[in-house]
């Protein structure tokens, strides 16, 4: 049996473990109950508290990778339905968002990793791996292919995820009259399901073709170029129901919390602070980032500050979805930013040899 193989057969065991039935038994009624409290994205950010609570206490979660791929495969497809041929004729302007995205996230790098280094005492590497804003898988690879503190480097990044995460819905409803879009009307005879299956499969050639040639999120981005790609050449559309966005909210939240299964208390408290300073930073330099870029795109303000926001692509992109902020704009710059990352921390990382050389 190939590895491969062996981790299907890993990921499917878990979807029956008590770890994965007791993330939903506690993330449900959490939903439900922040739901009763009217507070913004309840189904992400009751999941996310209440599992982040869980797994700090020591009760043993796990998301199986195989359902976290679903739902972002389902979010693609979401995301999907923006695109259309009036997509590529914008696409000309964003390449001076890109532009701004690209001289943001050096700038995140050079102030922030001096920030780590000056006062939380990081060590040089540490710091940029943890000034980067977003890509903490592909950075968790690069950093432990250069033996950095790993615990570091992760911990800044869920930290600054949780904060995000329950700052922008907050920023969204006390700047628009938008609400989050499950309006209940979706008419399952209108639709062709052939063509859900079509996406579907296109879908997943367009994923293992995308991991293969190491496209970054390459789950969405596949799923995306598929459905647009099946959309624009009138082959294949298909409208999901809006209530499938309160189940990607559900598992993202969990997800989120589930990355805290092999941190402790002591682990947080020790990076907290400095992690705070070094969101409120980034948050700072993604505001004025999104400033800027109204100058070049006639774009929702809300939409450029989600575009701009440090990290969490797939939480950023179903909070686009759920109040209707342009989630292909959103994703774009996303999948940008991942690129621009991966690209710019290497680059440091060789400055940084031969400096100490």
């Amino acid at each position: 049996m190939n590895s491969s193989t062996q981790k299907i057969k890993e990921n499917l065991s878990q979807l029956f473990t008590l770890k994965f039935i007791t993330v939903f038994l506690i993330s449900v009624p959490s939903a439900i109950i922040a739901e009763q409290f009217n507070i913004p994205l309840a189904w992400f950010l009751g999941p996310m508290i209440i599992t982040s609570i869980a797994a700090l206490s020591g009760i043993k979660i796990i998301m199986p990778k195989i359902v976290l791929s679903f739902i972002l495969i389902i979010l693609g497809l979401h995301i999907g339905n923006y695109i259309d041929q009036n997509l590529f004729n914008q696409m000309i302007n964003w390449i001076w968002t890109s532009l701004i995205m690209l001289i943001y996230i050096i700038i995140c790098i050079l102030v922030v990793a001096k920030y780590l280094q000056k006062f939380a005492n990081y060590g040089d590497k540490a710091s940029i791996f943890s000034a980067a804003p977003g890509a903490l898988g592909p950075l968790m690879i690069l950093a432990e292919n250069e033996n950095t503190d790993l615990s570091q480097v992760a911990t800044s990044h869920l930290i600054r995820l949780i904060i995000i995460i329950t700052v922008i819905p907050l920023i969204i409803l006390n700047n628009t009259d938008n609400n989050v879009l499950l309006n209940g009307e979706f008419n399952y005879l209108a639709q062709n399901h052939l063509n859900l299956i079509l996406l579907i499969i296109a879908s997943l050639f367009f994923i293992f073709v995308f991991e293969k040639i190491r496209v970054p999120a390459a789950l969405l981005s596949g799923t995306l170029f598929a459905s647009g790609l099946l959309q624009i050449t009138d082959v294949a559309t298909y409208k999901l129901p809006d209530e499938t966005v309160n189940f990607c909210l559900l598992i993202l939240g969990s997800s989120v919390g589930c990355r805290f299964a092999e941190k402790t208390v002591k682990e947080i408290a020790n990076n907290s602070l400095h992690s705070i300073v070094a969101t409120v930073i980034l948050v700072a330099l993604g505001l004025l980032a999104a400033y800027v870029a109204t100058f070049f795109v006639d774009t929702n303000i809300l939409t450029l500050i989600l575009s701009f926001s440090p990290g969490g692509i797939y939480e950023v992109a179903v909070i686009a979805i759920a109040f209707d902020l342009e989630p292909d704009f959103v994703a774009f710059h996303h999948i940008i930013r991942l690129l621009f990352i991966l690209f710019t921390v290497p680059i440091f990382l060789r400055l940084l040899d031969k400096i100490k050389k």
